[in-house]
């Protein structure tokens, strides 16, 4: 009967071992009931058949759990639910089209390195070049490259 236990709490403990990988990927129910069966089948036969009985318990989890790990990896099936479609499209940002080098404007946000300024009455998120800028500073653009405006503090 002993024997019978161990086999059925293998055999669940396995079968909730595929439905974590294939049904509900992540640490879910079926992976922690999973890890449950396994340990359990392994326990009883400790307790029940003793420390040999164990130790080929413990050989028939590892070689059975990592056929069916293998046999998982090795299988399409991963591909067919993996997203395959790549997103290379970008936000065009239309107010930094109007920025240009020596432009005016006043830092909003303490620049912390990166902060939004009001410049040509467009509200951006800049990068300072000098460091810290506290807020209501008045800066200069000094370049844009691509959507990222570059500032300094304006000279009085």
């Amino acid at each position: 009967m002993e024997l019978v236990i161990i086999a059925v709490l293998l055999v669940v403990g396995l079968i909730l071992l595929v439905a974590e990988v294939y049904l509900f990927p992540g640490i879910s129910l079926a992976g922690i009931c999973s890890t449950a069966c396994l340990i359990f089948a392994n326990v009883y036969a400790y307790l029940h058949l003793g420390g040999m009985a164990c130790l080929v318990t413990f050989l028939i989890t590892l070689v059975s759990c990592g056929g069916i790990l293998l046999w998982v990896f090795r299988s399409k099936a991963l591909e067919r639910a993996a997203l395959k479609e790549d997103i290379d499209s970008t936000v065009h940002n239309t107010a930094v089209d109007s920025i240009r080098p020596g432009d005016k404007g006043i830092a909003i946000t303490r620049l912390a390195l990166i902060g939004n300024a009001e410049i040509n009455g467009h509200i951006v998120e800049v990068k300072s070049l000098d460091g810290f800028i506290d807020e209501k500073t008045p800066i200069v653009v000094q370049r844009v490259v691509e959507s990222t405006v570059w500032v300094l503090p304006a000279k009085e």
